[in-house]
């Protein structure tokens, strides 16, 4: 949960440096379970850390979100260690 902690904190500073700065907030899962289930998981995430940035003092209309549910893994998810890497969130520049 620290480390959770710590890259909010980095992404409300790179907010509070750069006034222009725009991002999209990405969800993702792995593909244990229903796909619809996993898509709306993976919007909640996303929607979850905009609730959390929003409510340190961030612009909402400066975040958007998306959930990508289990489409866009980035390991197996044959393995454990695999399936927690698909679990995660991204932060996508969109204007600075």
């Amino acid at each position: 949960m620290q480390i959770q902690n710590l890259h909010l904190a980095v992404l409300k500073g790179a907010f509070d440096k750069n006034p222009n700065l725009k991002v999209e907030i990405s969800g993702h899962t792995d593909n244990v379970g229903d796909a619809g289930i996993n898509l709306k998981l993976s919007q909640d995430r996303a929607s979850a850390v905009k609730t959390y940035l929003v409510g340190k003092g961030i612009d909402g209309s400066k975040i958007s979100t998306l959930g990508y549910g289990q489409t866009k893994a980035i390991d197996t998810n044959d393995t454990e260690e695999g399936k927690s890497k698909n679990r995660r969130i991204e932060f996508k520049i969109l204007t600075f």
